[in-house]
């Protein structure tokens, strides 16, 4: 590519970016550039002075560090660092504190001279911390300020913890964390309650020294705040669109993180495309949205003031484009998720044969059948269909302690009541609720507590699952062993949890198989449970016959929801199924009210699932398609 088609293509970013395909390999090339810096200093006899960060982003960066370390003989002995973060309050030797987080991805790992490692401390008395700070800022001085500073970003557009409202010339200083950036911790503190609500961070001002930055985000969950950071005005309430003032930064992306900056989301308001099947949906889909109208009113003057020109000349008249595009969507709306026997396919999301089909579906957690395709696995029943629902995990770290006391009170006082002996009972009951009582954040559950946990969830899911129409035979219980594994472990083999899914899928031989495809979910579980699944059928698919007669349908909803302009097949459901369904959802009662992990949606999961099966039908009505009460919507994934 040229370097006007570049500066063409990229003309709504306000500061050097970089892509990578994937994480792992944009990991190893900012690596591979803290090793030639610390290479290259180390050749003129001078110290190399690193400010590192924390979190998920920089791990594999330093995993590959570690690497360069035991297999290449890079040497860390002459090279200081500051942390840009910890929490405050925070014991070092917590799990959560950002000195144990140092240690364990890095500093173990390598030969560096502990003397030379800086973190803030968490340990501080308040008044205490002013003078630190200041010191801090001075020994980084000291060093002749950093030679590279790499920074993640928080969904909030903060760097380091310097949230919405820092100044550009902050140092070294106390902050208050914004209720977002608690949030996404909660998971590591077992619950928002325990996030500590203060941090001690470097200043942005701090940041802006150093002689090079460099700023890494992945995944689709950073695509929206990098969007801000790197195409939107500079705001105090995007801290990370400071950067765009500073001429030694560059952001370093994996493609998802990048999705939403313009040359990938709408390149052709930025470049010549190729028209591709996929791309003129997309386009047409966003052209009738950012317009308000229906699809078969669009224009031509309406493409060419669009960036959409060359797609007219190419593909026109534009009302054939229309035409074409209003019928693809059209096909995707089916009353029949299961195929409608006796009718012609051809234009339909689903076969029409077999007639009865055998289906399953997979639930991460024990109410995510419900809460996202709940309207069509009601409909799959009514319609006949051999249904059957997997639940893969057993769900327990979303309950409440306080649920668990409640249950084995009940327990008790049953077992009272038929004048049975409860000695043992008792005994466990003062045993959890001891534990109970100084249980840290985060801190593994006993078995016993997992157990019962697990049981309240066990319970209301065959509740939901017999609500929507199924017979206890037809619902499972897998309790895949990484579930619980990765509690006390940070890395585990899914050889077991694969071989388990494999023995169902051959038990049912499905010709439909629904599984999460909502990555968002905050924990990785749906990730971890949709991987497991498709390595399943892709080893089935090797020796089993009926494989390639399955179809994998993925389904959203407890998060976010797939756009128009992605659904396969839109399952439509009358204001009595939007009932049915939300009633399914209540059978799930330690989820109502108040999750342990909400995520960063503050609703409840039913009005969440509502609101957003209603959205998704406003926006097909929107576009000029028959008006619905709600949609469920679904992606085909061809493994």
């Amino acid at each position: 590519m040229s370097r006007l088609n570049l500066l063409e293509e990229t003309r709504y970013e306000k500061l050097p970016v970089t892509v990578y395909p994937d994480s792992g390999s944009a990991s190893r090339s900012v690596a591979k550039r803290i090793a030639d810096l610390i290479r290259r200093k180390q050749s003129k006899g001078e110290t190399t002075v690193l400010g590192l960060a924390t979190g998920a982003t920089p791990v594999k960066v330093y995993a590959e560090l570690i690497r360069l370390h035991k297999e290449e003989g890079l040497s860390f002995a002459d090279v200081v660092t500051f942390n840009l973060d910890e929490y405050y309050p925070m014991q070092p030797d917590a799990a959560q504190s950002y000195v144990h987080f140092m240690k364990e991805q890095l500093f173990n790992h390598i030969d560096i001279d502990m003397n030379n490692v800086h973190i803030p401390t968490g340990t501080l008395a308040q008044e205490e911390i002013p003078a630190f700070c200041l010191a801090y800022e001075q020994k980084i001085s000291s060093f002749g300020g950093l030679d590279l500073q790499i920074l993640g970003i928080g969904r909030t557009g903060h760097i380091g913890f310097n949230e919405p409202g820092s100044a550009p010339n902050s140092g070294t200083r106390l902050v208050t964390l914004d209720d977002l950036t608690r949030r996404d911790a909660a998971h590591d503190f077992g619950g928002k309650e325990k996030v500590p609500t203060k941090a001690i961070t470097m200043g942005i001002g701090t940041i802006f020294k150093a002689r090079e930055i460099i700023l890494m985000a992945w995944n689709r969950k950073k695509a929206g705040i990098i969007k801000k950071a790197v195409e939107g005005e500079i705001s105090s309430e995007v801290p990370a669109t400071y950067l765009q003032l500073s001429d030694h930064v560059e952001f370093v992306l994996d493609e998802e993180a990048a999705s939403e900056l313009t040359r990938f989301d709408t390149p052709w308001e930025v470049k010549d495309c190729v028209w591709t099947e996929a791309l003129i949906k997309k386009a047409v889909i966003w052209l009738a949205k950012t317009l308000k109208k229906p699809i078969l009113k669009l224009t031509e003057e309406d493409y060419n003031n669009h960036g959409m020109a060359q797609l007219a000349t190419e593909r026109g008249p534009v009302y054939n484009i229309n035409i074409h595009i209003f019928n693809k969507i059209q096909h995707t709306i089916t009353g029949w998720p299961g195929g409608k026997p006796n009718a012609d396919d051809s234009q339909r999301p689903e076969r029409a044969l077999p007639a009865v089909k055998r289906a399953i579906i997979f639930s991460p957690h024990p109410d995510d059948d419900v809460i996202s395709m709940g309207g069509t696995f009601i409909r799959l029943a009514d319609q006949g269909h051999d249904v059957h629902v997997a639940y893969q995990t057993s769900g327990n770290t979303a309950v409440w302690d306080e649920d668990v006391l409640r249950f084995i009170e009940f327990a008790i006082d049953y077992a009272r009541s038929r004048g049975e002996d409860t000695t043992a009972q008792e005994q466990s009951y003062e045993d959890m609720r001891k534990f109970i009582a100084i249980k840290q954040p985060n801190q593994p559950d006993t078995l016993e507590i997992r157990d019962i946990k697990g049981l309240i969830r066990k319970g209301e899911a065959i509740a939901g699952a017999r609500f929507a129409g199924l017979p206890d035979e037809k619902i499972h219980f897998m309790d895949l062993p990484f579930y619980d594994r990765l509690k006390t472990a940070k890395k585990v083999s899914y050889e077991d949890d694969i071989q388990q899914t494999m023995e169902l899928l051959r038990e049912v031989k499905p010709q439909q198989v629904f599984a999460a495809g909502d990555f968002a979910d905050p924990h990785g579980t749906h990730k971890v449970c949709f991987d497991i699944i498709l390595e399943a059928l892709k080893r089935l698919k090797e020796t089993e016959e009926w494989v390639k007669d399955c179809w994998m349908w993925l389904y959203r909803g407890a998060w976010h929801e797939f756009e128009v302009h992605e659904i396969e097949m839109a399952v439509p459901l009358s204001p009595q199924e939007v009932e049915r369904k939300k009633l399914a959802i209540f059978k799930h009662q330690s989820q109502k009210d108040l999750p342990v992990f909400p995520g960063d949606d503050a609703r409840e999961f039913w009005v969440r699932a509502e609101e957003r099966n209603r959205e998704t039908a406003l926006a097909y009505d929107q576009l000029g398609l028959a008006e619905y009460e709600a949609m469920e919507a679904f992606i085909r994934y061809k493994f």
